[in-house]
């Protein structure tokens, strides 16, 4: 690895978010009125993949969009962003993934996720893409493609020393072959319970639920669960030690791209060299500026954002 600027490579999805602002979630059967609509970019992969470039990271997105407007939409988006594209496979025979979201006045969203092109993702388009992996100083994963393709990159990667970075979303249960390979895993709380199979409604359940999935991970000194908390900030368990680092205090306009944006700029930090919990505390800063913005890819947030919204160095 002989990069100047922190690499990162991300596997991930690419979809365009169909989005409504409305009073509420209609019931079942229900038809609402609503307030607001707009179309963005989005997609896990993307999103994170845009967090990590704005934030001064050289990104190579590898995923899959369709051959329609969506599709182009994306892709001219990647250009825009700066993100290295060139393993981002049309496909003619699916269309590009969707995601149709609605959005209450405090700024929570309910989100159904049609994946359609992200499924077409395969093992052979990964291989296509292993010295950008293997280069990398890191690798981030999520769950919006399928498994089997993200397990092929985490191998990849650990046959090269390039750390591997797991967001377990959409929440569902993952072999232990996967996390295996997994240096860093960055659960949400929900994502906690259903992979720990263990209540967490305070912060020593979380702690003794975070244990229970590091136990599954890479064995080495250096992997760490960052169980993300929204609001109340993230916990950080390693071999050593377990600490929670708190949030930043805002007022939220839409929290749907909270997370991507904390593993965009935790990637971002990791691979400029920062210690754990420095790489945490920046992400932390980052999740807390997306909410603050409409939109998952016009929230993930720029190095300028989050230093005047925290004061934040390091």
């Amino acid at each position: 690895m002989n990069h100047t600027a922190p690499k990162v490579t991300v596997v991930g999805s690419l979809n365009v978010d169909l989005v409504c602002r409305a009073m509420r979630r209609p019931d079942k059967g229900e038809t609402l009125i609503g307030d607001a609509f707009d179309i963005f970019t989005g997609g896990k992969g993307f999103n994170q993949a845009t967090a990590a470039a704005r934030l001064g990271a050289d990104v190579t997105l590898i995923g899959s969009v369709g051959a329609d407007l969506f599709g182009d939409m994306l892709l001219a988006a990647t250009e825009n962003e700066h993100i290295d594209s060139r393993f981002v496979t049309k496909r003619t025979n699916v269309g590009t993934g969707v995601a149709t979201i609605v959005i209450e006045p405090d700024g929570d969203n309910s989100i159904i996720v049609v994946p359609r092109a992200n499924m077409a993702l395969t093992t052979a388009n990964i291989d296509a893409a292993a010295d950008c992996i293997a280069d990398a100083d890191v690798l981030l994963l999520q769950l919006e493609t399928p498994i089997a393709v993200s397990e092929h990159a985490a191998a990849i990667a650990k046959k090269h020393d390039t750390r591997v970075i797991l967001n377990p979303a959409p929440a569902q249960p993952l072999p232990d072959s996967l996390l295996g390979y997994v240096d860093i895993l960055t659960p949400n709380q929900s994502e906690t319970e259903l992979l720990s199979e263990m209540k967490v409604s305070n912060h020593e359940e979380a702690r003794r639920a975070a244990k229970v999935l590091r136990a599954r991970m890479v064995d080495t000194a250096d992997a760490a669960v960052v169980l993300t908390l929204g609001e109340q900030g993230a916990l950080m368990l390693t071999a050593t030690t377990s600490e929670h680092i708190s949030a930043l205090s805002v007022e939220p306009v839409d929290t749907t791209g909270a997370g991507d944006a904390f593993c965009g700029a935790l990637a971002t930090a990791l691979a400029n060299g920062e210690t754990l919990r420095s790489a945490v505390a920046f992400a932390n800063a980052a999740g807390a500026a997306a909410v603050t913005v409409m939109g998952a890819t016009p929230s993930m947030p720029t190095r300028t954002k989050i230093d005047r919204l925290s004061n934040f160095q390091y």
